[in-house]
């Protein structure tokens, strides 16, 4: 293989995707840079200037005239950050998230449009073919830090076959760690299949978190019984991508969504033996209100019930 070969690859991808086809309107009114921030910005919640430019790799001049761009169409905010006083933490404002689920939506027509041109028995070729090329050139590269693979994760909505993804590795990692028979499987497929069938895209919402390409995450939020509660349900996070703050990204992002849907309460129930869950919920505000004793899933234990009042401002 030679530069060439690769040079004349990559003229061809970007053709193919339509990344210089601006007549298409994909990424309008924002280019594909512009764009990529925006995307960025709506999967990291505690982002800030540097981070973005070590991510993506830009200019600081370059990308502080994008900020300034976002400032000015109501896109973002500007706030000092937690870690740091001396950097400002970027987020995005109600209409940059609504902004940034357009152009996402547009580039997931457009990918799935030309997916579609593939015949099925070449799509797993394909796809082989993809992960060939990541891998190798990945490879090659100096191995990140443990804030870059942070980064790595993405919060995404389900696409299919993540909701079966859920029921499977619940039932699965939850047997291997605590020893918990198919009655807790028959659960989560009952509370997933309730949420397939029937909710309501503004209220109730599920997250994928996606590393290097897989499924290594996910969280519900759905409506509770009662009025004005919002119910978390089924966090997950997989042994081998925890302690990259996955779960707190999953419980902020069902938060943030809870409180900006108008709830007065998110409630959520576990069990005493999460001992991680619960240090994830304490750190964002939740309260442990009641205890219960209870035999469920072959096993003995104590149910927590856990409530967050969403009235109150955060930290």
């Amino acid at each position: 293989m030679t530069v060439q070969d690769i040079r004349s690859f990559n003229r061809f991808y970007t053709n193919v995707i339509g990344a210089l086809d601006y007549g298409r309107h994909l990424y309008a009114p924002y280019t594909l840079t512009e764009s990529r921030v925006l995307y960025e910005l709506a999967h990291s919640p505690h982002t800030d200037a540097a981070d973005l430019r070590g991510e993506l790799s830009l200019d600081s001049g370059y990308l502080s005239r994008i900020l300034s761009k976002f400032e000015q169409d109501g896109l973002i905010e500007r706030t000092p950050s937690e870690r740091d006083p001396r950097r400002r933490r970027i987020t995005l404002t109600q209409r940059g998230r609504e902004t940034a689920a357009v152009l996402d939506a547009r580039s997931r027509e457009s990918v799935g449009a030309l997916l579609a041109t593939v015949p099925a028995d070449d799509r797993p070729r394909l796809a082989e073919a993809m992960h060939t090329v990541r891998t190798l050139l990945s490879s090659r590269r100096p191995a990140p830090s443990a804030r870059r693979h942070r980064e790595d994760v993405v919060l995404r909505e389900p696409v299919p076959g993540d909701l079966g993804w859920i029921v499977q590795r619940n039932a699965a990692l939850y047997a291997a760690e605590y020893g918990w028979n198919t009655d807790y499987e028959g659960l989560v497929a009952r509370i997933v299949a309730d949420f397939a069938e029937d909710h309501d895209p503004h209220l109730e919402r599920v997250w994928i978190a996606e590393l290097a390409g897989r499924p290594v995450g996910g969280v519900m939020c759905v409506r509770d019984d009662a009025p004005g509660t919002a119910r978390l349900r089924l966090l997950l996070v997989e042994p081998d991508a925890r302690g990259l703050g996955i779960g707190d990204r999953l419980v902020e992002a069902v938060v943030g969504f809870a409180r900006d849907g108008g709830y007065r309460d998110l409630v959520l129930w576990t069990n005493d033996v999460l001992t991680a869950a619960g240090r994830v919920y304490r750190r964002h505000g939740f309260s442990l209100v009641a205890e219960k004793p209870h035999r469920s899933f072959g096993a003995d234990l104590v149910g927590q019930d856990w409530r967050l009042d969403l009235h109150v401002s955060p930290g």
